[in-house]
């Protein structure tokens, strides 16, 4: 019999060493995020490892009121887990009346030890009590991984319906020492099973929280200009058990409800439901998370809701996230942190697509006001061309006549002058010829865009004495106007370049195909190699206004310019254009 209680004895300290540590764990766990399960289960396991001690004192001592406390403390563990888990997986706030259930054991206990005879008499009802709590429990953890599709609430479940049953077995088998010691040790693996779960299961929570908190940095990089609200909005939907969530703004003790997703998606409507207003306003205000849960929520309303302050933001009223749920523990789980950085994640989100929305506005205010300066440029040189060619250049040719008549009527010693003042007419009109069809080519207005590339290089050819080779398959093709003007300035604005900065250059070559959808302009000199810190011909170097303009003026019809160094030294300069087909 004494070896009997002192292998009875030792299991069941080694039950109480295991019991105390998790109870420590789930202690300081409370100390570290304040959360209300955590205290709940630590206060359930220090009950049962006191009980441990108290049926330890017993078998020492042989003292029945060491039975006693056992048997009470053994009931209180089962109410505490009972408790713990309905904190957890529904925020159930304290009762009064809870404390009937507390008297059960303490009453029942002190009956079937000191007062009853029979002993199935007195251990039935104790038991069932201790497996039908104990299976409760399981039960919480069942429908918590129906909700989530939790593992560990699965596996939490499960291991506390089977502690359940294998209470039942008290009355059978341990009451009659035919499971001494290793009864204890079965309970030592249920405690530690349980113990794992619950460790899991915080696990599982502060895992969904981190991945939404990675999506929400990847939404925040990339703001998306016609969604972010509702992207941003769905993705505290990945929270385990969340089924809406939305976007209040808070002004004063006024809430508007700005956008909402999920089972909150009617708030645009109706508006934030009466029960939360006091919520939101307060975590606006004090600026930490605020988590409320109602035991009988009406039909199709959520039970609990997180409010997440969304943080400073530019301008405007302040603003909250609110993220409700049908179970508590997503946000029951997760360390206020976690929570707070979730709400300025999507706050500073948000803030980012709002300047994103802003700067894509006035990119296109931009846009805009560079093609119509492009625009107002362009009917400036026509306007310059047709005074040259319909006023310049008729009285050019009005003072040729004039010139001539005199010399008719002037001594012959004087037509050699008069010769000269001809000449200097001539030159004049060719030069304003020439500046005339470079403001307004009318070769490309009248024969297209491949004609008039022709021309105009051939031109260049005859000025600068560099040889130009122009081809092109399009000769006969038209465009948009505006494609073959700005294409026309393009081979302009590369020649001149060339000319002007190319290192002694000797040959052009200019190439105009279609690509698909895209027309390509291609035009490579042989310059000499490039130095090291020659930016100015690649355009990236200050004053260098002409390939600016070159830019925008390519950038408004939806195309590119690519500018960088060939093959041979030189710098080639590459533009790519829709193909939009204009009138013949």
């Amino acid at each position: 019999m004494q070896v009997y209680a002192i292998g009875e004895l030792g299991a069941a300290l080694l039950q109480t060493t295991v019991t105390l540590g998790l109870a420590w764990l789930f202690f300081y766990l409370y100390r570290r995020h304040r959360k209300a399960h955590f205290f709940w289960w630590a206060m359930a396991l220090m009950g049962y490892a006191v009980g441990l001690a108290a049926i330890g004192s017993f078998l020492v001592t042989g003292r029945w009121a060491f039975l006693y406390w056992h048997q009470v403390l053994l009931g209180w563990t089962a109410l505490g887990l009972l408790y713990a888990a309905q904190v957890f997986s529904r925020q159930l706030a304290w009762r009064p009346w809870y404390l009937w259930l507390l008297a059960f054991p303490v009453i029942w206990s002190y009956i079937a030890i000191f007062v009853l005879d029979q002993f199935g008499l007195a251990a039935g009802p104790a038991v069932g009590f201790l497996s039908l709590t104990t299976a409760w429990t399981g039960i919480v953890f069942w429908r918590y991984r129906q909700r989530t599709g939790s593992f560990a609430g699965g596996f939490l479940a499960v291991t506390l319906l089977l502690w359940g049953l294998h209470h039942l077995d008290y009355p059978i088998l341990r009451a009659r020492g035919a499971w001494n010691p290793w009864g204890y040790y079965v309970d030592t693996l249920f405690i530690l099973a349980m113990g794992g779960g619950m460790l899991l299961l915080v696990v599982e929570e502060f895992k969904a929280g981190l991945l939404t908190l990675a999506a929400l940095s990847g939404d925040v990089r990339r703001p998306d200009t016609t969604d972010a609200r509702d992207v941003l909005l769905r993705r505290p939907l990945g929270l385990r058990g969340v089924t809406g969530s939305a976007l209040v703004g808070v002004d004063h003790a006024r809430t508007r409800v700005d956008a909402a997703v999920g089972a909150c998606a009617e708030w645009t409507r109706d508006g934030l439901p009466a029960w939360l207003g006091e919520l939101v306003r307060d975590a606006a205000a004090t600026g930490h998370s605020r988590l409320e849960g109602r035991p009988r929520p009406p039909a199709g309303t959520p039970p609990f809701a997180a409010v997440l302050p969304l943080g400073a933001r530019t301008g405007g009223p302040a603003a909250v996230l609110v993220i409700v749920g049908d179970v508590a523990a997503p946000f029951a789980a997760l360390d206020d942190s976690i929570l707070t950085a979730v709400g300025e994640q999507v706050g500073s989100g948000l803030e980012q697509a709002e300047l994103y929305r802003a700067l894509a506005a006035r990119t296109a205010d931009l846009e805009r006001l560079s093609a119509r300066m492009i625009t107002d440029h362009e009917e400036q040189r026509r306007r310059l061309g047709r005074e040259l060619h319909d006023e310049t250049a008729q009285v050019f040719s009005a003072l040729k006549l004039q010139i001539g008549s005199l010399r008719e009527a002037a001594p012959a010693t004087l037509g050699g002058r008069f010769d000269r003042l001809v000449d200097l007419v001539d030159v004049g009109t060719r030069s304003i010829r020439s500046v005339t069809e470079d403001l307004q080519p009318a070769v490309l207005e009248d024969l297209g865009l491949g004609p008039a590339l022709r021309a105009m290089t051939g031109d260049f050819s005859d000025r600068s004495g560099l040889a130009v080779d122009f081809s092109t398959d399009l000769s006969a093709e038209r465009w948009q106007p505006d494609t073959e003007l700005a294409l026309f300035r393009a081979v302009q604005e590369g020649l001149s370049n060339v000319a002007r900065h190319a290192r002694n250059p000797h040959r052009v070559e200019v190439r105009l195909s279609r690509d698909g959808e895209w027309l390509m302009l291609r035009l490579v000199d042989d310059g000499a190699p490039l130095a090291a810190d020659d930016r100015i011909r690649l355009g990236t170097g200050p004053g260098r206004s002409g390939l600016f303009g070159l830019r925008e003026r390519i950038g408004s019809l939806g195309g590119t310019v690519d500018i960088g160094v060939a093959e041979s030294g030189g710098v080639t300069m590459l533009i790519r254009v829709p193909a939009a087909r204009g009138e013949s």
